[in-house]
């Protein structure tokens, strides 16, 4: 985490906490004393606009993740394709939400679900869909491909502008300040960027600062056949140790982003509780489903079947709704302390 972003977290106190009094955030306990299973949720999933309409200040040229100049002349038609739908996000909190006719699957928030997805099955993009949207510009990252299409779309003369596809709470305001430059839009990129690391200060008030810290892994799960347990650098770990909490997955040895689930693995993490996405909990049937995983009643969250869930499309995307998602994620934390 920055310095800039750690001070504004850990001493924001009450004022900036205010900031939160607008987009307030809900969470469904199952018990006070820390057991049991919790949804967190924001009350609002829609990306806030700073301004209800922006107007872009054009031509710009910038240079991308890629290393490549691009020169954006026309903002009118906006595809936002990324895995974790947080460019399309950024994009409706600049205030330029009504130009976007294209988004990745991830951009799942209600203002967006009438928009043509560019990437059914959410990974892979088609030229010839994407063409007969007719784009002006295409804010894009590795993180979805294949390659070779992004290419041919950036051959067939549309500004393609690449981001630095890193999700992490360090990579919230740069990624904000991006997009905004590339859009002509860098006084509503510099008001958004400055609410949203206010709400990031403002959520640090409801984390408990003389507890023990919680240990808590997050696991990756798609049913029966993908069982993945976080490491350093999931992005996961960033969102557990801005909540006042140890990664478990890294606090045990872990070196990789993700790893298979073992018996072994999760003993060694001895989470107090498991972090998951609420589709993924699903997918393996639920709360009984996550004790048949080999290992987990082996763990003080599976004996206290500690689980904290939270929308997918929110809860890595790492964009302008981050303050929300960590408040929501604290108040379901301590429940306690809210």
């Amino acid at each position: 985490m920055s310095n800039r972003i750690r001070v504004r977290f850990l001493f924001g106190g009450l004022v900036l906490a205010l900031v939160l009094l607008g987009c307030s955030t809900e969470t469904t306990t199952a018990a006070k004393d820390g057991t049991g299973v919790t949804t967190a949720t924001v009350a609002n999933a829609d990306p806030r606009p700073v301004v209800a309409k922006a107007t872009s200040t054009l031509p710009v040229t910038v240079r991308g993740f890629d290393g490549v100049d691009v020169t954006v002349t026309d903002t009118s038609r906006i595809v936002a394709a990324d895995r974790y739908g947080t460019l399309a996000q950024t994009v409706f909190g600049l205030g330029l939400g009504d130009r976007l006719v294209g988004r990745s699957t991830a951009a799942a928030f209600p203002a967006a679900k009438n928009i043509p997805d560019v990437t059914p099955g959410g990974s892979a993009m088609t030229t010839e869909a994407i063409l007969n949207l007719n784009p002006t510009v295409i804010l894009t990252d590795t993180s979805i491909g294949p390659k070779k299409v992004q290419d041919q779309l950036r051959a067939a003369g549309i500004a393609v502008v690449y981001f630095d596809p890193a999700r992490t709470l360090e990579s919230v305001v740069p990624q904000i300040d991006a997009v905004a430059q590339a859009l002509g839009v860098p006084q509503q990129g510099k008001a958004l960027a400055d609410r949203t690391e206010g709400e990031i200060a403002a959520a640090g008030t409801h984390v408990p600062k003389n507890a023990d810290p919680l240990r808590i892994a997050f696991l990756y799960m798609r049913g029966p056949a993908i069982t993945m347990i976080a490491g350093p650098g999931s992005g996961a770990d960033a969102l557990i140790e801005a909540l006042g909490a140890k990664d478990a997955g890294t606090e045990s040895g872990l070196t990789q982003q993700f790893v298979p689930i073992t018996s072994e693995a999760l003993i060694a993490a001895a989470p107090d509780v498991f972090l998951m996405m609420t589709d993924g909990l699903a997918s393996i049937g639920g709360p009984d489903g996550l004790q048949k995983i080999p290992g987990v009643a082996q763990t003080p969250a599976g004996k206290n079947k500690r689980v904290v869930d939270m929308q997918d499309s929110e809860l890595l995307s790492f964009g302008p709704n981050t303050g929300e998602v960590l408040s929501a994620l604290a108040g379901a934390l301590y429940p306690q302390h809210t």
